[in-house]
């Protein structure tokens, strides 16, 4: 495939095989696994909106995070389904670009989102009588908004500049679209991709992950020197933000390492299973995390299954 763009064009998805009857086990574990990812994000969204207890900045950056695991789990799981029952695993470039944009989109809201958590988190617990005037409605919701806004910014951008590209080939080794795989099948020059790919790793991974190690800094500053009940009070509520930390870096560090080295001598199901990773645990795993670690938002949701 030699075009101009990609448009009216199509990508092969190459990292799919055969697997008979299995596809269908399959495709049943990935649809109970999308119902379940809805469900406990859905259940928390509407706990903490219906409750007048929990209309405190940390909740509010709560709802906005499984807000973006929704986003992300519907720009993942239906196009996964689809293919996984397909006998031809091909996708439109308009399809394969949208998809890009809302994958990448919402890892870049996930990090931005975990960065205005753990500066929350700093607020409350360095300056705890300040708090209250200084995390106000208005810069709740200027925080939420700044968090998808940039976000979506960045990713038009990328999304634009990737389909601009003059390809000469149209076969991905994934099960999904991603960006830089786009770029390796390009014969034009990508220079203003590389470029722009390392802008918005700094802005949207490595920012953010510097304001959380700074926080992070000073919240142990404080809880080493002060009392019994702040190390308590830092230690209900970090515990569970630095656990999603972690557990979307990994899954995230993983991607970035298949997508640039090459990981042939990783067995196929493992790099599909790893590649998938980021996209599928990190939904699942925030809403049970802070579901069974935050005790307000547990003892609201045990009062609804009892």
């Amino acid at each position: 495939m030699k075009t101009n763009s990609t448009q009216g064009s199509y990508f092969s998805l190459s990292a799919y095989f055969d697997t008979g009857l299995l596809k269908y086990l399959y495709f049943m574990i990935i649809l109970s696994l999308y119902i379940l990812i809805i469900c406990s994000n859905l259940l928390l969204i509407v706990v903490i909106c219906m409750n007048r207890s929990l209309h405190e900045p940390m909740y509010m950056f709560l709802c906005s995070l499984f807000v973006n695991e929704l986003y992300g789990s519907s720009g993942l799981f239906p196009f996964l389904l689809t293919q996984i029952l397909s006998d031809i695993h091909t996708v439109p470039a308009s399809l394969c670009f949208l998809q890009i944009f809302l994958l990448y989109s919402y890892g870049a809201v996930e990090y931005l989102n975990l960065a205005v958590m753990s500066y929350d988190r700093y607020c409350a617990i360095c300056f705890p009588l300040q708090y209250n005037t200084h995390m106000t409605f208005n810069k709740i919701a200027l925080l939420v908004a700044l968090t998808w806004l940039c976000s979506f910014l960045l990713c038009v951008v990328m999304t634009s500049l990737s389909n601009s590209l003059q390809l000469c080939g149209n076969i991905i080794e994934k099960v999904y679209c991603d960006n830089y795989s786009v770029v390796k099948l390009a014969c034009s020059d990508t220079r203003v991709n590389n470029i722009y790919g390392l802008i918005i790793t700094a802005l949207s991974v490595f920012g953010p992950l510097t304001l959380i190690f700074y926080t992070y800094i000073k919240i142990f500053k404080v809880c080493f020197s002060g009392s019994k009940q702040t190390r308590q009070k830092a230690v209900s509520t970090c515990t569970p933000h630095l656990a999603s930390l972690l557990n979307f870096s990994f899954g995230a560090c993983f991607e970035i390492l298949q997508s640039r080295f090459n990981m042939n001598s990783v067995p196929n199901m493992l790099r599909i299973v790893l590649s998938l990773y980021w996209l599928t645990c990190q939904p699942l795993f925030n809403p049970l995390l802070y579901g069974l670690n935050l005790s307000k938002i547990r003892i609201i949701c045990k009062s609804l299954v009892y």
